[in-house]
């Protein structure tokens, strides 16, 4: 569901002024990814990358600075979250990010078709640690499997999290999917392209550890 939450004064002005512009409206219908990133007319021909669950936006809007040449689409239903990220992309000119505030499963289902995205992001979502909550995860078989189906042949999932028993959930679940390949023996390195946020800088100090999951889409036989 949209979770509206507190919204700063400047978090609610970007929400009016750059939404429309770098907001996507959920549909029920398959979305034009190179045209709803499009520049000065021309569809973008970038890779594209999404992310579910951004937060407030910190780590997308690092990612997308240093790689201008990728597409990002994130979606979120937090409305501070989204207009923290749209406060950044204002101040910083950033041009390839796109917003849906939406359920992401129901864009998955009805608005990325398949095979049209390069990577997929989910970083640190809710662990929901009491086990009478565990349905509650979004990282299970059904959700897995439409990611898989929404990758190209090649693009790859990036998970982490800094709960040990919902990484070890999440390396099962991926492992348990048969359109995709784990790219380490179990759990990988922290890629150099997801950068360490402050919450992870001040967790590793005080003795946490952050667990990441890299698999990718298997080619075609």
């Amino acid at each position: 569901m949209l979770r509206q939450g507190r919204v700063s004064e400047a978090q609610r002005r970007s929400l009016e002024t750059l939404l429309p512009r770098f907001g996507i409206p959920y549909a029920a219908q398959r979305l034009d990814l190179a045209g709803a990133f499009a520049h000065d007319g021309a569809p973008s021909i970038a890779p594209k990358v999404l992310e579910i669950g951004f937060g407030m936006g910190e780590t997308t809007a690092v990612i997308a600075t240093t790689h201008p040449d990728i597409d990002y689409l994130g979606i979120e239903v937090h409305s501070p979250g989204v207009g923290a990220l749209l406060k950044q992309i204002g101040e910083q000119g950033i041009a390839n990010i796109r917003i849906i505030q939406h359920d992401a499963v129901e864009v998955l289902q009805h608005m990325l078709a398949p095979d049209c995205l390069d990577g997929v992001h989910l970083f640190f979502p809710d662990p929901w640690p009491k086990k009478r909550h565990h349905k509650r995860r979004l990282v299970q078989p059904r959700l897995v499997a439409l990611l898989a189906s929404r990758l190209r042949p090649g693009a790859y999932v990036h998970m982490a999290t800094d709960w040990e028993e919902y990484a070890q959930q999440m390396l099962e679940v991926l492992s348990g999917e048969p359109l995709l390949q784990n790219t380490a023996d179990g759990f990988a390195p922290r890629p150099e392209s997801r950068p360490q946020t402050k919450f992870e800088a001040r967790g590793l100090r005080l003795g946490h550890q952050v667990w990441d999951v890299v698999f990718r889409r298997r080619q075609p036989a």
